[in-house]
């Protein structure tokens, strides 16, 4: 039997931890409707396609009906007004000595550099917020940014909406692995190796 304070105490703890997920500082209107916006790709028929594609700049993007990880990140964040293939390209130009060389590039790619997860992660880090990478499940907010390494030197990206597992504390996340951009309950599928929160 629990006694009278160890009751409280965990009763204190849950409702702490409501509050947290609800009324967290940082989730603020920008991370919801961004964790809306995304929210709103899944109603989009997209069949993974890693292929390189020719996109105008700024503002390009690959046919609608095709796209990996990264777009879902790009195309949710374009729906708010932000052009991340814009803001990467710039910030790579100007500082391309600090993003990965992974691809053998001598100079930057407005058609792809923004569609690579190891660049993303090298943006938000210098201009976003960079979080615990945790296990936790209330550690993570809708519109948070998301990074996993899926092994093989394979990276993959995700934005986390404001839905959770069921009967759980797990948020649900948009991605799209291979099927597509999907909702899923995935954040502890796979090693996290990225956590960001970025808004311009």
């Amino acid at each position: 039997m629990m006694s009278n304070l160890k009751k409280l105490l965990f009763a204190l703890f849950l409702l702490s931890s409501v509050a947290a997920w609800g009324q967290a500082p940082a989730v603020n209107d920008f991370y919801r409707r961004l964790a809306d916006s995304t929210l709103t790709l899944t109603r989009q028929r997209v069949i993974y396609d890693p292929s390189y594609f020719r996109v105008k700049y700024p503002g390009g993007d690959v046919p609608a009906d095709r796209g990996v990880c990264t777009d879902v990140v790009i195309r949710a964040y374009r729906k708010l007004g932000i052009d991340l293939q814009k803001e990467v390209h710039e910030d790579m130009r100007a500082n391309f000595s600090l993003y990965p060389k992974n691809w053998g590039l001598k100079t930057t790619d407005h058609n792809i550099d923004h569609r690579r997860v190891p660049n993303l992660m090298v943006f938000f880090t210098r201009h976003g917020t960079v979080l615990s990478s945790s296990e936790r499940p209330e550690d993570y907010f809708p519109g948070d940014v998301v990074c996993w390494n899926l092994g093989g030197g394979i990276t993959h990206i995700g934005i986390i909406v404001e839905r959770r597992a069921p009967g759980t504390s797990r948020p649900l996340v948009v991605h799209n692995i291979g099927g597509g951009q999907v909702l899923a309950d995935c954040l502890f599928s796979y090693r996290i190796i990225g956590h960001y929160r970025y808004e311009k």
